[in-house]
């Protein structure tokens, strides 16, 4: 039986102000990317979203940022890499202490926005991001735009790598996500998004924003919670890929 994980972004509301529907999303993922704090999320909203997590089984990732709040962590920042590599030592900490506290774990990194997209092909930031995760044992594993050369230096450096494609995300013909500023980067119908999971995970390809055929392996889909249609595509792609003959079972463990 072919298996995959179902991941999504959770546990960003910060105070007064809701982001997604982290209950409703939990029922359907196998594995929550939890904010830490830089782009999203406030203590007492993480560690509920932490508890709902394991009453579920859902697999804990760290959501790790720049810190960005202002700009949800999806502005590029130059940040050396002593700074960088301490911010994700931190935020990490901060999340082990509040799943412990909600009797989980976490079991792996994943960057969000700005930070992933830089560091899948930024040399000097991706080695300040690894150096986080080896000062805490090197037992996290990372999450990795899949086809990205991040994926070898990860793996270079003794890291566990589990390759992600995007559910909702349009693809260039090179395998990089297609920048939110142009139009068509970001998808909207489930049951086209649904298809092609089933496409990805069947075949091992995916259709680019051009028509042409991009071969791509991954572990973990991802599904972003902080979309109007997190929930729609959520359980659009569960079933599809339920249907198809598909496990959905956490790529982290």
């Amino acid at each position: 039986m072919k298996r995959v994980d179902l991941n999504s972004d959770l546990g960003e509301s910060f105070g007064a102000w809701r982001m997604g529907d982290d209950e409703a999303m939990l029922a359907l993922v196998s594995s929550a990317n939890v904010a830490c704090g830089f782009h999203a999320g406030d203590p007492a909203g993480i560690l509920q979203t932490l508890c709902a997590a394991q009453k579920r089984n859902v697999a804990i990732g760290a959501h790790v940022s720049y810190p960005d709040l202002a700009g949800f962590g999806r502005r590029n920042m130059d940040i050396a890499s002593a700074d960088l590599t301490a911010d994700v030592i931190y935020q990490i900490g901060a999340l082990q202490g509040l799943a412990t506290a909600a009797g989980c774990r976490v079991s792996y990194v994943k960057p969000h926005g700005a930070l992933y997209n830089t560091i899948a092909h930024h040399q000097q930031q991706a080695q300040a991001v690894i150096a986080a995760i080896k000062a805490l044992g090197g037992h996290l594993a990372l999450m990795v735009l899949a086809n990205s050369p991040l994926e070898a230096l990860a793996r270079q450096a003794g890291i566990r790598v589990l390759r992600e494609a995007f559910a909702d995300r349009a693809y260039t013909p090179e395998g990089t996500l297609v920048s939110r500023r142009e139009p068509g980067a970001v998808l909207h119908d489930p049951e086209q998004v649904a298809a092609r999971m089933v496409q990805l995970v069947t075949t091992g390809t995916l259709t680019a924003i051009d028509g042409s055929t991009l071969t791509l392996t991954a572990e973990s889909i991802c599904i972003h919670g902080d979309s109007p249609d997190a929930v729609a595509i959520a359980s659009a792609v569960h079933q599809a890929l339920t249907r198809a003959g598909v496990s959905l079972t956490a790529a982290a463990g």
